[in-house]
């Protein structure tokens, strides 16, 4: 996915980064948000992210990278899915990448502050991107 292809949207990739998860269980915290996320209307798309360098013979978890996901939302829906995002992640250690006409930010929470935080400045990077 990228931005690039639309002017208007911005590609977002959430990792689950929590040391103490198994890669099983952030992957299910994937395909639990990925359904949640397909289900709403202010989401252009949404997927697993494939691993781009497999490691040679992998056949676990489909050639995915193992607790990410992206999504394409709108400039104009991009706050209400942080929103979403902000009361649906919690306390749950991410990482999440917002680019929009080849501008980036990347920023990583491991706390409901530090999340806080990081909805305002992927809130302030939208509005100057």
């Amino acid at each position: 996915m990228s931005s690039e292809n639309n002017p208007n949207q911005f590609a977002l990739t959430i990792a689950f980064i929590d040391p103490e998860l198994t890669n099983e269980e952030r992957d299910d915290e994937v395909v639990q948000l990925l359904s949640e996320l397909s289900d709403r209307s202010d989401i252009e798309s949404v997927d697993r992210v494939r691993d781009p360098n497999p490691p040679d013979g992998n056949k676990s978890i489909g050639g995915f990278l193992v607790g990410v996901l992206a999504a394409e939302v709108s400039a104009a829906n991009a706050k209400k899915v942080l929103g979403f995002l902000g009361d649906r992640l919690g306390n749950k250690p991410i990482s999440l990448k917002a680019e929009k006409n080849g501008k980036k930010l990347e920023v990583t929470a491991n706390s409901r502050e530090e999340l806080e935080f990081l909805i305002q400045k992927a809130n302030e990077f939208f509005e100057s991107a």
